[in-house]
């Protein structure tokens, strides 16, 4: 039987290890505190203990990092940790699949692919650059086998009120009132599924050509908030509005917090066409996008039931 390591058991944690039990696989799942996931086999550790994840990953075919440190610690956090799985991985030969994101690109000038040259000089964007030139170099000189999945902002059933298009934005909407959000409401965005972010990730894990790679999750068109808005309303009947807040309110509020201070510094992603490009991982590892309609109204209908 396969035995998986996931470390990290938030939205995209959790949802890896049901799909990876479901395969019929052996999941331990390690986070500080020990969370528990039904079926699998939980561990308390640090990511960044580079002994207790290697005894965590003996014997795994896989390491996948679906951990996120808080924004305001990335800089401490992220490089003990990428510092650790790496180790762990050439310990015990498990490969290694990292989650990340968009920042590395830095704002784009068009459809961002799974080449696009890493421009970014915004703080937490270089330190998930660094983390994966890391895992990327470890495998260029045989160390590790490892890859890094790249989304961008996620969205789908269960995403909280830190997630663009999250609780906030579809409770929102929903009950015929403003949703507030960064950036402009009318500009083209790309909005990854949570499913189809696991898919990718296991998708990912089970290829079997070149690594020290990045793949791209399938997110099919973009779409404006808006846009999104107003679709929401003609299925369900409702009036809400999406709308933005003016970014010197968060360059304002960034002076004495520290979390507005890097909403703030990442804004442009929401001031300029912010899409994703993944036609290359569609064709190579055989996965495609859930069709916007269906991604959109099972998301819905969650908010709805809770409403």
């Amino acid at each position: 039987m396969t035995t998986r390591l996931v470390l990290g058991a938030g939205l995209i944690g959790t949802q890896l290890t049901r799909r990876l039990l479901d395969r019929g696989e052996r999941v331990r799942v390690g986070t500080r505190r020990g969370t528990e996931i039904e079926g699998s086999e939980a561990l308390a550790l640090d990511a960044a203990d580079t002994d207790a994840v290697s005894r965590a990953a003996e014997r795994a075919e896989t390491i996948f990092v679906v951990t996120n440190p808080p924004y305001t610690s990335w800089p401490h956090d992220w490089p003990p940790v990428f510092d650790a799985v790496i180790a762990a991985a050439e310990r015990t030969g498990a490969s290694l699949v990292i989650m990340g994101n968009l920042y590395p690109y830095g704002t784009p000038s068009g459809p961002m692919n799974e080449h696009t040259p890493e421009n970014t000089t915004e703080a937490k964007g270089l330190v998930r650059k660094a983390g994966w030139a890391a895992v990327r170099d470890a495998t260029t000189a045989g160390r590790i086998r490892g890859v890094e999945v790249r989304a961008s902002d996620y969205f789908g059933p269960g995403a909280g009120p830190t997630a663009h298009l999250g609780d906030a934005f579809f409770s929102s909407i929903l009950s015929s009132r403003i949703a507030h959000g960064i950036g402009g409401v009318e500009t083209d965005h790309s909005w990854s599924y949570l499913s189809d972010i696991v898919t990718t990730l296991v998708a990912a894990a089970d290829w079997s050509g070149q690594w020290g790679r990045v793949w791209h999750v399938p997110s099919g068109a973009p779409h404006p908030r808006a846009e999104i808005a107003a679709q929401l309303n003609a299925l369900y009947g409702t009036t809400g509005e999406a709308s933005a807040y003016p970014l010197w309110m968060l360059h304002t509020l960034g002076l004495v917090s520290p979390m507005m201070r890097e909403l703030h510094a990442s804004s442009y992603q929401f001031t300029v066409p912010f899409v994703i490009d993944a036609i290359e991982t569609s064709q190579l590892l055989g996965i495609e996008e859930t069709p916007w309609h269906e991604a959109l109204t099972t998301t819905a209908q969650w908010y709805r039931d809770r409403l």
